[in-house]
């Protein structure tokens, strides 16, 4: 990859930067100690990466599972950063996915008043979408996301190699990610990814052109309402039913197909409800099912889904606030809809029609 992007962000700029991760990317410039908290998983599969810090007492290794992702199971983290003297100055400095992102992130901005961190993402989705943008979410028991925080990284570090071991589900959950911000820049961007698409699995060029692509759609967003209280919240595409999908089967399909699913499920809502012309309803759905049909053999309770929906924390009174693509140009409108008998019937055919 090339052309590094500068994001700014209420605590100044940072960087974004594409290429292989040196020592001197790990370790930093020596002023400071930093912290490194890794994916295990990732530091199985890249020990020769991360050879200079693996044996570090200076490194936390994090089982990066969703149930590590709750306040619950951070407690423990932020005790052996205790124990090993973690200072004020020191840089937590997270490697792995969206789940270490949070957790490191979450710590950061809560552990002794405020660390600075910086962030390597390993996986598809992190390097595509999560690694921008200041937010981090974590769970609490049950519910999704619902504490975080704003606390953008110092650097962001993208290093493709990460992704060669990384399961085809896990790159078709990036893609996921991928669509969705190109579906949110309308019609023609998405278009040109709908022309490349069979690529992206197999075609690593290709893919890191869309990772670097769909940041840049990103970055105007998130620098111009980067506390997602107005534009950003377009960002939420796909979301609100991909966090409900994903908590009706126990996590059980990964969160960018969960994405995808909703976004898909979103646009069937806008076109039964007349908001979005057909043809390119289906147009999206093309797409969007083949990055997900390979991930259907998880049931989709309705019932389940219908209960995760009613908490998402975006909700007012009795309607669901969600994203849904309108009008000529499919722009993204935020639209709130009653939890009724006709939200729950549209709801079920799209479920029902995911499994013909």
């Amino acid at each position: 990859m090339s052309g590094d992007l500068q994001i700014e962000s209420h605590q100044g700029p940072y960087r974004v930067s594409f290429g292989a991760i040196t020592e001197a990317g790990l370790l930093g410039d020596g002023q400071a100690v930093n912290r490194h908290l890794i994916d295990a998983n990732v530091a199985r599969l890249h020990g020769d990466v991360l050879a200079p810090i693996l044996d570090r007492p200076t490194t936390v290794l994090l089982e990066a599972t969703e149930e590590r992702k709750s306040l619950e199971q951070i407690v423990p983290v932020i005790e052996e950063l205790i124990a090993g003297s973690c200072r004020r100055d020191d840089v937590l400095v997270a490697i792995g996915g969206g789940i270490v992102q949070d957790i490191t992130c979450f710590i950061a901005s809560t552990l002794l008043r405020g660390l600075r961190w910086r962030f390597i993402p390993t996986t598809l989705l992190a390097q595509a979408d999560s690694c921008i943008g200041s937010k981090s979410s974590i769970n609490l028991r049950s519910t999704k996301n619902i504490l975080g925080t704003f606390n953008p990284p110092e650097e962001v570090l993208i290093d493709s190699r990460f992704l060669d071991t990384l399961e085809p589900e896990d790159v078709r959950s990036g893609i996921g990610e991928i669509i969705k911000v190109h579906v949110i820049d309308g019609p023609e961007t998405f278009h040109r990814l709908a022309e490349d698409f069979s690529l992206l699995e197999n075609d690593r060029a290709e893919l890191e052109r869309y990772v670097a692509d769909s940041l840049r759609i990103k970055k105007r967003f998130i620098e111009a309402d980067e506390f997602d209280r107005g534009l950003r919240n377009v960002m939420n595409y796909g979301h609100s039913f991909g966090h409900a999908i994903e908590s009706a089967t126990g996590f059980g399909i990964p969160h960018g197909i969960s994405v995808t699913i909703g976004m898909d499920m979103a646009n069937h809502i806008a076109g039964a409800r007349g908001l979005l012309d057909l043809g390119y309803r289906d147009a999206v759905h093309e797409v969007c099912r083949k990055n997900y049909e390979d991930s259907l053999g998880v049931p989709i309770p309705l019932a389940a889904l219908l209960e995760a929906l009613s908490r998402d924390k975006k909700n007012v009174g009795t309607s669901v606030n969600l994203i849904l693509p309108s009008g000529a140009g499919a722009g993204m409108e935020k639209v709130a809809v009653e939890l009724d008998e006709e939200f729950r019937r549209q709801c079920q055919e799209f479920l029902e029609g995911l499994l013909r």
